[in-house]
């Protein structure tokens, strides 16, 4: 079995007495996409910045792929790929010349192709200074890949994109994980973790207070689950009788809407109660909280887990 991309060990980073990070632990293996999430001050920059070798950690173990990004960073810089919040690319360079100068930084041909294909072929002449932030962001990325890094890290890459591009950007991060590249996102956009990644950790005041896939974090929510439903009919709306694990209802634009904590008899005594007002069943809709309620429910709690 291949060793982990990503390693974290009891990493520990503090500024004087401000312990920006408190002692966490995880691994990203090869082709996987770990979202990293918290809200600002959690630590989420801090760790990539140290894992980056920007900043050195305080305690604890780092490694990308083998390398320790404090004491090897010539070996670091060729594995990783950054995208950052904010770049400090020159006003006056040039798309073009942004994009020769990182390439030869890496010994590698310039990738127009990636600019083509973020959409930035028409202001290969444009200075940096001239684009919108969507396209500084586009160009960062493109930056970040054109040396085909193995692992990659990317801090909010879809804020500030317009829709088409969001989707351009997902399809290449699934290419990337399918080439067996380690992606690091973090994110405040919950459903963007929730779509992309594998796996996440929710960073809370340096600490990781959940981790694991977004299906298994939603699952251990606290809230309700939402059944909908619409019949033909609509004879549920006038039911009197209670229905199994049905915490409370709602009617919301013709739908009746149950909040339950028992799924199965909830959506069992629906079917059974339609079948026998011989009501035909028109929509039906389960809907689990989502990532972003769960990361809601943890940093309401103070992260108790």
């Amino acid at each position: 079995m291949a060793p982990p991309a990503i390693v974290v060990e009891a990493f520990r980073k503090t500024y004087g007495e401000v312990e920006a990070v408190a002692g966490i632990d995880f691994t990203v293996a090869e082709g996987e996409i770990f979202g990293l999430l918290g809200p600002n001050g959690a630590g989420k920059t801090t760790t990539l910045e140290c894992l980056e070798g920007l900043r050195t950690p305080t305690e604890g173990t780092l490694r990308v792929r083998g390398i320790d990004p404090a004491r090897e960073p010539g070996r670091l810089r060729d594995a990783i790929g950054v995208q950052l919040q904010t770049s400090g690319l020159p006003d006056t360079m040039r798309v073009d010349e942004a994009m020769r100068f990182f390439c030869a930084y890496h010994g590698v041909a310039p990738r127009f192709d990636l600019l083509e294909r973020l959409g930035l072929q028409a202001k290969l002449r444009a200075q940096y200074g001239t684009l919108s932030t969507g396209q500084q962001r586009r160009l960062a990325l493109a930056l970040a890949l054109a040396h085909e890094p193995p692992v990659v890290f990317l801090d909010e890459p879809t804020a500030g994109l317009d829709v088409g591009t969001r989707a351009e950007l997902h399809a290449l991060v699934g290419e990337l994980r399918e080439r067996g590249v380690a992606l690091i996102l973090a994110t405040h956009d919950m459903a963007e973790a929730e779509k992309l990644a594998d796996r996440v950790a929710i960073l809370l005041g340096g600490r990781i207070v959940a981790s694991g896939t977004p299906k298994a974090l939603t699952a251990a929510a606290v809230d309700l689950t939402r059944v909908t439903v619409r019949s033909e009919r609509a004879t549920l709306q006038g039911r009197t009788a209670p229905l199994p694990g049905v915490q409370r209802q709602a009617r919301e634009d013709g739908y009746e809407v149950y909040f339950s904590d028992a799924i199965g008899p909830t959506v069992a005594a629906v079917l059974r109660a339609l079948e026998e007002a011989d009501d035909p069943l028109v929509d039906l809709r389960v809907e689990r909280p989502s990532l972003e309620e769960r990361f809601l429910e943890l940093t309401s709690a103070g992260g108790a887990q």
